[in-house]
């Protein structure tokens, strides 16, 4: 095993070899300066086509595009029903916005814990956490990998619940053949730039219930009945927010979609390859992609296997090491979501809009606990994993992973090398 860089070796990945995301061609030009020159900047034909193009590619009846993957999660919420002092399942891992869109509809989020190999809800314990006041459950398909829909509805058959799927990471994923976005009753994706599938900033709000997304649209632009490109009365007949995107944005989401299959297959196999070339790794624990799952590989986690490394002290502090000797490596890689969302402040004040509210609202408080000691998976998770995002896309090719592969297994093979109590990494 070669020296470690952050101890004087040479450096794994050279500097300059890992292309940055997104790749950007004379389609995304000519899209976007057709939009940036047309006389409708608000809502156009660029719009209209994106919409229609992603809900064809997604094989979704309704798509409506959004300025976030967020808006598209409190579309979900307001496009189910859900209303003031419900109570909605989410997973105790995962990005805030998962559980804030459930704040931004006035319900209250209950947590459940993950599990450990998919990184996603844990089914097993879905049912333990259902109140009397649940109504819905946010299923997110995390870095990319699909959760057991087959489960999940089941569940929510069985217990009268609606199914809002959090695909903001999962573009392209599938279960059991069906892309995600498909099995509930709504879904979301986002188009950030970190996402496989980006327009800068941006979201789009799927369905396949006519009602369910009429609801939605409302919430979407003002509480109003029709669309913007339609002959609007400018009533606001409920609860209205302002969640459209604009022009320029659609073109350059159009031309992107355009070339996310070859996209798609560059994410496969290249993360594939990484995996392959990780079997066996000292003290590493690879991602998993279980049968009848196909992982969009948004997020390749590594992950520490302190029991291997056998190593005493705070599994944070050794994580930490690790994040700056792979990027000594020059290996991409950061922490990501720091925090278990029940130990966010937001939820350990239970007051998001002054008062209390929502779990002021009488009686929706009722049995609701945010102690972070309930979710020992997440946190074995949280404290002992490295993100790894956007290296393995286009325009980046096998040669990156090989390289990616030398420098991850450098690290965690003489992981003995390192000294916790002198990491430096900002995580």
């Amino acid at each position: 095993m070669s020296r470690l860089a952050i101890n004087g070796g040479e450096q794994a990945v050279p500097e300059g070899l890992i292309k940055p995301w997104p790749p950007v061609d004379e389609t995304d030009e000519r899209l976007v300066m057709d939009a940036l020159h047309a006389e409708q900047q608000a809502r156009g034909k660029h719009n209209l086509a994106f919409e229609k193009e992603f809900a064809e590619w997604n094989g979704s009846r309704h798509a409506i595009f959004t300025n976030s993957g967020t808006a598209a999660l409190h579309m979900g919420l307001a496009g189910c029903g859900i209303g003031a002092g419900d109570h909605v399942l989410a997973p105790a891992y995962t990005w805030s916005s998962s559980a804030t869109c459930i704040l931004h509809h006035n319900a209250i989020p209950i947590f459940v814990d993950i599990d450990f190999d998919t990184i996603n809800i844990d089914t097993r314990k879905i049912e333990a956490a259902i109140t009397p006041r649940t109504k819905a459950i946010v299923v997110v398909h995390l870095h990319g990998l699909a959760v057991n829909m087959a489960e999940i509805m089941r569940i929510a058959d069985k217990h009268g619940l609606k199914v809002i799927e959090d695909a903001c990471q999962a573009h392209g994923a599938t279960f059991n053949g069906t892309k995600v976005g498909n099995f509930g009753h709504a879904a979301a994706f986002s188009l950030n730039q970190n996402k496989c599938l980006c327009s800068g900033e941006g979201g789009v709000f799927v369905s396949n219930d006519d009602e369910v997304a009429a609801r939605a649209k409302q919430l979407w632009s003002f509480g109003e009945t029709r669309a913007p490109e339609e002959s609007r009365d400018y009533h606001a007949y409920a609860l209205g927010w302002m969640y459209r995107n604009n022009e320029l944005t659609a073109a350059f989401a159009r031309a992107q979609l355009s070339r996310y299959p070859d996209y798609f297959k560059t994410l496969r196999d290249n993360g594939n390859l990484l995996h392959e070339k990780l079997e066996g790794t000292d003290n590493l624990i690879r991602p998993t992609e279980p049968e009848g799952h196909v992982h969009n590989w948004y997020n390749y986690n590594l992950r520490l296997d302190t029991e291997q490394i056998g190593r005493h002290g705070p599994p944070r502090a050794m994580r930490d090491a690790a994040v700056e000797a792979l990027q000594a490596e020059g290996v991409p890689v950061s922490v990501w979501q720091k925090f278990l969302l029940p130990e966010m402040t937001v939820f350990q004040a239970k007051n998001a809009y002054g008062g209390g509210f929502p779990w002021s609202i009488p009686g929706a408080d009722e049995g609701v606990e945010y102690n972070p000691e309930d979710f020992p998976v997440a946190r074995r998770h949280c404290d002992t994993y490295i993100a790894m995002v956007q290296a393995l896309r286009a325009p980046n090719g096998p040669e990156v992973v090989e390289r990616i592969a030398e420098g991850v297994i450098k690290v965690f093979e003489g992981i003995g090398e390192l000294d916790p109590a002198e990491s430096q990494a900002v995580t």
